[in-house]
């Protein structure tokens, strides 16, 4: 009896031990660290004696440094989407024009999600202007754009990168959406204002919900190919900034587009909801705008919008 009992000790000992061990090796594996010594640095382009904020391009070549860092969060201050940066470096075009003085804030991201942060102010001169995009757009004050449902291809979906040849990453080569399409009827009622400001072009979906594309669904774990309110998409409504900058996607280039990029601040979008907010105009009237929307690497969108709700 005592041999078993001693047995029995000896036993649970040993597990103890061994237990102890696995949480030691867990615990290391997991070891949190906060990133230390962060450093950002920046050039501005196109900085002369003539042009001592640059040459109104607005790009800046931003690195940041830090040890323990897996990868870096900047937020610049003008009013868009914050951007992820794996190794620290990123080229970003600031788009409001004139002279004007940002607060840049960068994060290092250590394991377990600890953070660094820190914020430099970057002056930075910016020229570009479609004073005209801008016109049409609001036609001097306040104008309302729809779906343009009554004209086939108002939505449609093409290779993002140039691997196919024949340019079709420069237009919807792969899909095209059928007038009145009784599939997606749930956006039709989308409605869109853009509205000129003291301050320059604000946006606004004032009614209707968000298509989600089945492309895009399942990154954000959601039902695709179906419209969804704010439960899914949060920042659906409210008052947006506009901002204009060049177009530099090859697509632009290659297509002959208007030379154009609109983005829309805080997650705007135009109902097709892929998580971005930036939109190469393709073509614009006083009537009709179209552009594309980069969803990810492979798959790009196009819509068309008119100024006068269609009647089916």
């Amino acid at each position: 009896m005592k041999k078993i009992k001693l047995y029995t000790i000896m036993t649970f000992a040993t597990l103890l031990i061994a237990f102890s061990g696995c949480n030691k090796d867990e615990h290391e594996l997991v070891d949190l660290k906060t990133p230390t010594a962060l450093n950002l640095s920046y050039e501005i382009v196109g900085v002369s004696a003539e042009f001592p904020n640059g040459d109104g391009s607005g790009m800046v070549e931003f690195t940041a440094t830090a040890n323990n860092a897996i990868t870096y969060t900047y937020d610049f201050g003008d009013g868009r989407d914050a951007q992820i940066a794996p190794e620290g470096k990123l080229s970003y075009q600031f788009a409001t024009n004139g002279v004007n003085l940002y607060n840049v804030t960068v994060s290092a991201v250590g394991t377990g999600g600890n953070t660094s942060t820190k914020v430099d102010q970057v002056e930075v001169y910016s020229s570009f202007e479609d004073e005209e995009a801008l016109e049409f757009l609001t036609g001097g004050s306040s104008k309302n754009w729809y779906w343009a449902s009554n004209i086939a291809g108002h939505a449609g979906m093409g290779p993002t990168s140039d691997d196919y040849g024949n340019l079709e990453f420069t237009w919807a080569a792969w899909w095209q959406i059928g007038s009145w399409d009784t599939d997606k009827a749930c956006m039709y009622d989308a409605e869109f204002v853009f509205t000129k400001t003291d301050n320059g072009l604000t946006f606004e979906q004032t009614a209707g919900p968000a298509f989600i594309p089945g492309t895009y669904a399942g990154d954000i774990g959601v039902d695709g190919d179906v419209c969804h309110n704010t439960d899914v998409v949060p920042d659906l409504y409210g008052v947006k900034n506009v901002m204009f900058s060049p177009s530099s996607s090859n697509a632009a280039l290659a297509g002959e587009y208007r030379g154009t990029t609109m983005t829309l601040s805080d997650n705007g979008v135009m109902c097709w909801w892929v998580g971005r907010s930036e939109y190469d105009i393709i073509d614009i009237t006083e009537t009709t705008l179209t552009v594309r929307i980069m969803e990810d690497e492979t798959n790009t969108w196009y819509h068309t919008f008119v100024s006068e709700k269609p009647v089916q």
